[in-house]
């Protein structure tokens, strides 16, 4: 049984049911908690906990889920997968236990040829917490399920919970017994592999309390109850294949393949070697689908995971014996593999190639300065007469560089070299934790989202923004410092919740509008606009006058200097997007954006810098349009419907059913898009390319000032145009052949003056070894030179005296201003380095008397500090201990 045709006998089973169809939510979770959706549920979480209303009684889907905490594992034991597809069915106050127990069994055991799953009964264990008797008497009403083919397991594995104040109650577990051939009898509380879990019931019926971990206080039943369920894609897909591990199914089993034939070695021979292929089938298809849905490689955040997702299967291959370039072969086979079920990965692949083959080239440099890195290490440990690397240095080459800590281990190995893997271990533990520390840190910081319920389940939010800049509505709600009150007054800082708004939140790269908020005997300043929860706007402001409370008669006012501006630069976005894609082609296509008054960016799919000539054809693109007094259009319509009309959906962008269609000139600009907008394309005014950089390497990021703000920009670059015309006596269409006259000149200039002061201290040589004198056995010169230009000039000194000084042991220690700053530097030559006198040590002396420090090497060092006047004293302590 293919995993597509798992898929489509989940959905139409329960669609048979009355539960509604949702198509799966992106990877990239809309929890500002999660970087990635981590299980079947998250996408419905609002709803299971009541801060928003369910819009459906009960729901099916097949979610795209990401989990990298146990990236370790993955490759090593047969269910452990970092990209999954979950199976959910979900009611919300509608059916509870009984209804989840009696679908969950139907559709394992009914036959293959009726729709079913056709698993035996005879193979299925069940697990309960240990005090849910009610179900355990409905297994047995139900599925007929004897006493020991259900166990009672305790609460760490049985019960479930947000982890704070909420929902929680019992889960029921479905294993599937792959037979002794697999471990120990004994069922699924041996927790050996032999037992598969393959569905989790869970069975929301309880309010619990304050507590940690599993340790809390239940505080009464829910007065609605929900069921969340989740079976998964993989696991069942594996056992009804008859193969041995999510690795071999149909959908996973082509990239292992691939890279098999690659590296010329076959899959089954060698434990080692079919570890790495399942790392590498792994993670080739979770990096395929996190790309898929807009996520770049990064340092940081989703881009970092997606990045080490990459890298570890780079460093598998070359495990395997391959050290070529490989992923324009790997994902293609993985592309074949998914497209079936996800049409987004092969419409999307030349976009998602790119950004893996660049990846892979870049790492695979990384891997080579790496090396080098490692090798002057390596050098620096043999040397000292070390038998270890340093653990730090080994975390260094993995946490900045991304340098595999295996391939270190290797590289130390074939040195002579061990690693202290526990110290190494520890350093990697440190970051985990305050990596997690900071996540837990942010999650405190936002406000408890539960507040926002109360006011989403009164309705949505009407925004009339596109119509009006003013609109008369009602308070619903007010909050101050995270908790809902019944009024603010003046000084107070708070968030308003409206009826309806005419002020934009924050969304799709627009920043949030300004204005006001008024009534009678108030008066608020809007700080900021969000949507704290999905069909919510809050509106954070300060009470500037007056007294405010709910229920009060508000009317909100944008500012409309700042909405004109706002909608310049969002349309202007749209004017960029579209010449890029004119001029570069349909690959450049928008990762990002972020515009307001005035301004604009926007991040898009490219892997090199834009010529000077691109960069202009483009603005003159784009300022095409503006003249061309292009008529922008939106409209409503189905998702669906929008794709079809060649709408673009850009990546990262959250999309419901319905969708804003903003239409620029016809087809030329069409994009999915809730922002504000002109009316024309005239009413954006002139745009001013400002920067083109990079953001990656794939991603270039182009800058333009909108409107007004570009006009005052050229302004003032023609103020100084002409600035430089009267200054230069030069027309200026000359100016800039007369300023790269002007710099050749300088230039000139600049190295007869450097020739000139180095003859002047080829001319102190003389004098300064007529200086040297006996300090014990050696020969040495110690002046203060007055001033010089430069440390590189005092330094070209000091090695000339010394070469003048002979082979006899001696030493050289001149002292200067340079730069306003005193500086020492100290140098010996091989015969006294024979005789103990290292130039780093007397250095280090000299800069501690300056105030500063100091150091190098045994025949050459310098020291700087920040007391000129101590250049004497600095001096007589170098000789002091020369003597001693």
């Amino acid at each position: 049984m293919q995993t597509a045709d798992i898929q489509n006998r989940w959905l139409t089973f329960f669609g048979d049911r009355g539960h509604t169809v949702v198509p799966s939510a992106s990877l990239v979770s809309d929890d500002p908690t999660l970087l990635f959706t981590v299980a079947g549920m998250v996408p419905f979480v609002p709803y299971l906990t009541g801060l928003v209303p369910a819009p459906f009684p009960r729901a099916t889907s097949v979610q795209k889920c990401i989990r990298t905490l146990d990236i370790e594992e993955v490759g090593k034991t047969p269910r452990h997968g970092t990209f999954f597809q979950m199976n959910g069915n979900f009611s919300f106050g509608d059916y509870f236990k009984e209804g989840a127990i009696t679908y969950a069994w139907e559709l394992l055991t009914t036959e293959e040829s009726k729709g079913g799953l056709g698993f035996d009964e005879k193979d299925l264990w069940v697990t309960v917490y240990k005090d849910d008797d009610e179900a355990i008497e409905l297994w047995k009403k139900v599925a007929g399920l004897k006493d020991e083919r259900i166990q009672r397991l305790e609460k760490d594995t049985n019960y479930w919970s947000t982890g704070q104040p909420g929902p929680a109650g019992p889960c029921s577990e479905i294993f599937f017994d792959r037979g002794p051939k697999y471990g120990i009898d004994g069922g699924p509380a041996t927790d050996d592999d032999r037992y598969v879990e393959i569905w989790n019931l869970v069975f929301m019926q309880y309010l619990r309390g304050e507590g940690s971990g599993k340790e809390f206080e239940i505080l009464g039943e829910l007065p609605k109850k929900n069921i969340d369920t989740g079976m998964g894609m993989e696991r069942v897909a594996f056992i009804k294949q008859g193969v041995e591990n999510m690795y071999e199914i149909d959908q996973v089993r082509p990239v292992l393949d691939k890279a098999a034939e690659l590296s010329g070695r076959k899959y089954g021979h060698n434990h080692d070697d079919d570890v790495r292929m399942r790392v590498i089938a792994d993670h080739v298809r979770s990096s395929l689908m996190l790309m898929s849905d807009g996520v770049t490689p990064s340092n940081e955040g989703r881009g970092y995971i997606l990045r080490r997702l990459l890298r570890r299967s780079v460093r598998a291959m070359r495990l395997l014996g391959v050290e070529d370039a490989t992923f324009s072969e790997l994902f293609p086979a993985s592309r074949d593999a998914m497209k079936a079920q996800y049409p987004e990965v092969a419409t999307e692949f030349d976009r998602i190639s790119r950004l893996a083959v660049g990846e892979e080239e870049t790492f695979l440099r990384t891997l080579a300065s790496g090396t080098s890195i490692l090798d002057v290490a390596v050098s620096r440990s043999q040397q000292a007469g070390s038998t270890e690397l340093p653990s730090d240095t080994a975390f260094l080459l993995h946490d900045t560089y991304g340098f595999p800590i295996d391939l270190t281990l290797e590289i130390a190995e074939e040195a002579g070299l061990s690693v202290d893997r526990d110290a190494f271990d520890a350093l990697m533990q440190r970051q985990r934790t305050l990596a997690k520390e900071d996540a837990k840190s942010k999650k405190q910081h936002l406000a408890d989202l539960s507040v926002y319920s109360a006011f989403r389940a009164q309705g949505e939010t009407v925004f009339t923004g596109y119509e009006y800049l003013t609109t008369d509505s009602t308070i619903l709600g007010l909050i101050v410092n995270g908790e809902s009150v019944t009024k603010a007054v003046a000084g107070d800082i708070a968030e308003v919740i409206l009826a309806e708004t005419s002020l934009y939140a924050e969304s799709g790269g627009q920043e949030a509008d300004a204005g006001t908020i008024v009534g009678t005997g108030f008066e608020l300043e809007v700080l900021d606009v969000q949507k704290p929860v999905k069909g919510l706007i809050s509106h954070k402001v300060q009470v500037t006058s007056g007294e405010v409370g709910v229920g009060d008669a508000a009317t909100s006012i944008v500012d409309p200097e700042w909405r004109r501006g706002a909608t310049q630069a969002h349309s202007a976005t749209h004017l960029i997007h579209a010449a890029l894609r004119q001029i570069l082609g349909p690959q450049a296509h928008q990762s990002g954006s972020y515009n307001k008054a005035g301004y604009m960016r926007l991040d898009f799919s490219w892997n090199e810098a834009l010529s000077p000539a691109t960069r202009s054809e483009v603005e003159e693109v784009a300022n095409n349009a503006v003249r061309d007094n292009l008529e922008v259009t939106t409209r409503l319509m189905a998702l669906d419907d929008a794709k079809a009309l060649g709408a673009m959906a850009l990546f990262g962008e959250k999309y419901g059913e319905t969708v804003r269609v903003v239409e620029i000139g016809g087809p030329w600009s069409l994009e999915l898009c809730a922002g504000t907008h002109v009316g024309r394309s005239s009413e954006v005014g002139l745009i001013s390319v400002v920067g083109e950089s990079s953001v990656g390497a794939t991603n270039r990021r182009i800058e333009s000032l909108v409107g007004l703000d570009a006009f005052k920009d050229l302004a003032t670059e023609r103020a100084i145009v002409t600035q430089l015309t009267s200054t230069l006596k030069t027309p200026r269409e000359q100016l800039p052949d007369r300023i790269a006259e002007l710099m050749a000149n300088l230039k000139a200039a600049e190295r007869t003056i450097a020739q000139y002061e180095q003859a002047q201290l080829s001319q102190r040589i003389p004098a300064l070894v007529a200086t040297q004198r006996s300090i014990g056995e050696l020969v040495a010169v110690v002046e203060n030179v007055g001033s010089v230009g430069s440390g590189d000039d005092l330094r070209s000194l000091v090695l000339a005296v010394r070469d003048r000084l002979g082979s006899a042991p001696s030493l050289v220690a001149l002292a200067a201003e340079v730069g306003g700053k005193p500086a020492v530097i100290v140098a010996t030559n091989e015969a006294s380095r024979a005789a103990g006198v290292k130039a780093g040590a007397l250095a280090r002396t000299a800069a501690g008397v300056l105030g500063g420090g100091g150091g190098g090497k045994d025949d050459i060092a310098q020291g700087g500090g920040a007391d000129i006047t101590a250049i004497p004293a600095a001096l007589d302590a170098l000789v002091n201990a020369v003597s001693a």
